[in-house]
């Protein structure tokens, strides 16, 4: 049997610094977050503490999908902002 799995966006206090994951136990993975368990990631260099989206799926495949998609629209996103404020 597949277990179902999550998407997730983590931000800072200000919500200027996003991170999207996925994952198949939100809570604990959320809990991991807030209490820094992997010094060394993203999140906790950031101080990325707050769930701001999440969405459910019944597969953990669909999940993924979705967090491919979710991440290149970020980018996309990003690079047109950056373009926007150039010198």
């Amino acid at each position: 049997m597949k277990h179902g799995g999550a998407v997730y966006i983590m931000a800072n206090a200000a919500h200027t610094t996003l991170y999207v994951g996925v994952t198949s136990n939100l809570k604990t993975r959320i809990w991991q977050h807030k209490n820094f368990i992997f010094p060394d990631s993203f999140t906790s260099k950031y101080g990325l503490t707050y769930l701001v989206y999440f969405e459910g799926f019944h597969r953990i495949e669909e999940a993924i999908g979705r967090e491919k998609t979710t991440k290149r629209r970020f980018q996309k996103t990003e690079r047109k902002f950056n373009q926007f404020n150039q010198p």
